[in-house]
């Protein structure tokens, strides 16, 4: 296993599962590392390059949700559904990532 694919599996591993304010400036210090391993590994080819703008598109979709789950007007139910939500969603782009990444060497 390389150091792209070590730091990938640490980053997964430190995502948090409940909403506290604590985690969330957690996740979304993990979502700016996850990003810049995400223009790395999109840089070793054209293989990568193609295979990996799908995960950009995905972390939209998380901020947007972790953002939904800070909004004061939610009730502590919704925002820790929210949450969840969104730590979910950036498990299945990272376990996917480590599947199209697998050790650094596809073309």
């Amino acid at each position: 296993m390389n150091q792209t694919a070590r730091t990938l599996t640490a980053l997964f591993n430190r995502i948090p599962r409940r909403h506290t304010i604590e985690n969330v400036k957690d996740i979304n210090s993990i979502i700016i590392e996850y990003e810049d391993l995400l223009k790395s590994i999109e840089a070793i080819n054209p293989y990568y390059e193609k295979n990996t703008s799908v995960f950009f598109n995905e972390l939209d979709s998380v901020r947007s949700t972790i953002r939904k789950s800070t909004d004061n007007k939610a009730s502590k139910k919704n925002k820790d559904n929210f949450f969840n939500e969104a730590s979910g969603m950036l498990k299945d782009s990272m376990q996917a990532l480590m599947e199209v990444y697998d050790d650094g060497n596809r073309e």
